[in-house]
């Protein structure tokens, strides 16, 4: 018997993560549905470079629609009948939402209400959904467990992921869908988002600019290849729903000082870093390493890219689009 093709909506599509596990997901068969905005915090243009990746993809389709505004959403699901809603849209940057708090309610709170909303309108059994590390906030312990109290976010866009897991618990205790939140931790790889520090280290070394090392330096991270975090969604993917609410860790393995992070990077570029050292930024805290033995023992996942393979790719990707990258306008902070 011929096995069901399995049908994904991805929101966020066309964002860094999004696009990545997209590709993965295509690349393993499925039929997947992309929606995105397309805002600006970033420049667009880098969007329509992973989204004409994409479309060459039969089966992937793209509808530019704000999950904010509810009714054109449901329109999509209803249309596409998904297995699954991996739920990856959001206004990101802790920096950002000092300056624009609005953005990220209406984006990370609305937005992801509308997501859990119409899952229960259409009795889809499952969304997985993307947190963050920042929900630990100033907790010290480290590293850090699903099982550690957070409730001292830093930031808005903490708050409103934290927002997102209490409102995942109460429509999973309500309807009974699964709720599966996603803590990733410090993401990195190609196509990546213009306004993180691998980006921006990368672009400015290159050309003898000075980069800014918040916390002069004395900062720790667990520094995740896409590809890691793409394994692990997958390997969720693969689960058949059964009525959870659960929170993974999605982390590196290493736990590595920012300091040995920008030796790397110099290393691979062949060029000795200008720094400016400068105190921590306000929103940010000095460490977030990941307990990730949960995600091993319930999906298998282990972290394989170590971080001199990832940057080494990273350095080759950005040298290959340099061009094209260079020409990208600054993110807004």
């Amino acid at each position: 018997m011929k096995k069901k093709q399995k049908k994904a909506v991805i929101t966020g599509a066309a964002g860094f993560i999004g696009f990545h596990l997209a590709q993965k997901l295509l690349e393993r068969g499925w039929s997947v549905a992309g929606i995105d905005s397309l805002t600006d915090y970033y420049d667009p243009r880098i969007k329509q470079k992973r989204l004409a990746i994409l479309k060459k993809y039969p089966k992937f389709r793209f509808y530019k629609l704000n999950i904010a505004k509810y009714a054109p959403f449901e329109k999509v699901l209803r249309k596409e009948k998904p297995d699954d809603i991996i739920h990856l849209a959001a206004q990101a940057g802790v920096r950002y939402s000092l300056t624009d708090p609005w953005a990220y309610i209406e984006s990370n709170m609305l937005g992801t209400l509308n997501v859990f909303e119409a899952a229960k309108r259409l009795k889809l059994p499952r969304v997985l959904y993307a947190s963050s590390s920042s929900v630990y906030g100033l907790n010290t312990k480290s590293p850090m467990s699903e099982d550690d109290r957070t409730d001292t976010q830093i930031s808005v866009y903490a708050a409103t992921k934290k927002a997102n897991e209490s409102l995942a618990h109460s429509y999973n205790a309500l309807y009974g869908i699964e709720t599966v939140g996603l803590r990733f931790f410090t993401v990195y790889g190609t196509w990546g988002r213009p306004d993180l520090a691998l980006f921006k280290f990368v672009k400015k070394i290159l050309s003898g600019e000075p980069i800014d090392v918040y916390g002069h330096g004395k900062m720790k991270r667990s520094f995740t290849h896409v590809s890691d975090i793409v394994a692990g969604i997958a390997a969720i993917l693969d689960q058949a729903p059964r009525g959870r609410n659960t929170l993974y860790n999605l982390g590196g393995a290493e736990a590595v000082p920012l300091l040995a992070f920008i030796k790397n990077i110099e290393k691979e570029v062949g060029k000795k870093a200008k720094q400016r050292l400068l105190p921590m930024q306000a929103g940010d805290v000095r460490e977030t390493i990941a307990d990730w033995s949960k995600a091993h023992k319930e999906l298998g996942f282990v972290p394989r890219t170590t971080m001199e393979e990832g940057i080494a790719e990273f350095v080759a990707w950005f040298r290959s689009e340099e061009k094209f990258l260079r020409s990208l306008k600054e993110p807004k902070q």
